[in-house]
């Protein structure tokens, strides 16, 4: 099984909260796991804002020894285009990291670990709120 991490699961597992330990097995498997490069940049921006530029860091280190960094090129951003015309008229709140995340997984054909509601009744998901 090929994994991608979201933003909202990482976050949560830093925490040590409920659905990062829902999420631990698969951080810390074996599986192939990959992050998009804008889930780096929301973990990054939010451990700045509330921590310290120390533990970003060391985060960031984390997850890239855990996972496979996803960059937005071109046919992933040609992609999250055609998602976020979709989803936008399906789904209140979806935003453009939202897409950039949904079509990853779905060019990577991996399954999305999140809490993020955003994602709750989609396909490939394993929702751990």
């Amino acid at each position: 099984m090929k994994y991608l991490i979201d933003s909202y699961a990482w976050i949560e597992y830093f925490m040590g909260t409920k659905a990062g330990e829902k999420a631990k097995p698969i951080i810390e498997s074996s599986e192939e796991k990959i992050t998009p490069t804008i889930c780096l940049a929301e973990v990054y921006a939010k451990t700045l804002k509330l921590e310290s530029l120390e533990l970003a860091e060391k985060q960031r280190a984390f997850i890239k020894e855990k996972s496979a960094l996803a960059p937005l090129d071109e046919l992933i951003a040609l992609e999250s285009a055609k998602v976020q015309t979709k989803m936008k008229k399906e789904i209140k709140g979806w935003g453009l990291a939202d897409s950039i995340v949904y079509a990853t997984a779905l060019l990577k054909k991996a399954e999305i670990v999140t809490g993020d509601e955003h994602f709750k009744n989609l396909k490939n998901v394993c929702f751990i709120k």
